[in-house]
């Protein structure tokens, strides 16, 4: 089998100790994303066709741009990706980028995020395949216990 076939559709699950509003704003809202996405402050008014953007802290250089492809508050939200901070992943076409919320018994939501449309972005691919798992677990972290994983 090789890499591309592996990595082309990639799937992440994580049950979080939080309402799915909650998720929601983790994931749409710059004061949260820079806790626990490496400082990425994102940007976007959520509407579809609208630009997804992530800043450096800072927010002097662009480190990743989108278009929002669906917006559904607070259960699913899908934009394309295309990660700016290396030149070859810049060069890459976009990949897409979803997180679906599913409530669950006893105030515990059910996280899944896939990113997928990577058969033209092998870069981007072997990039983020490490990084998904370390911003999931930050965000878990960052709504149950009210401070970073790290930093």
């Amino acid at each position: 089998m090789s890499t591309m076939t592996q990595t082309a559709v990639q799937i992440y699950n994580v049950f979080i100790k939080a309402s799915p509003e909650e998720i929601w704003d983790a994931i749409t809202k710059p004061e949260f994303t820079s806790k626990y996405f490496y400082g990425s402050l994102v940007e976007s008014t959520l509407e579809p066709g609208s630009p997804f953007i992530g800043w450096s802290p800072d927010r002097e250089q662009q480190w990743t741009d989108g278009e929002v492809l669906e917006s559904e508050p607070p259960r699913k939200l899908s934009y394309t990706w295309r990660a700016l901070y290396d030149e070859t992943t810049a060069a890459e076409e976009p990949s897409r980028v979803t997180w679906e919320i599913e409530p669950q018994d006893g105030g515990v939501s059910k996280l899944s995020v896939v990113h997928d449309r990577l058969e033209h972005a092998p870069k981007t691919a072997e990039n983020v395949a490490g990084g998904w798992m370390y911003i999931l677990s930050g965000l878990k972290t960052l709504l149950e216990t009210g401070t970073p994983l790290s930093g």
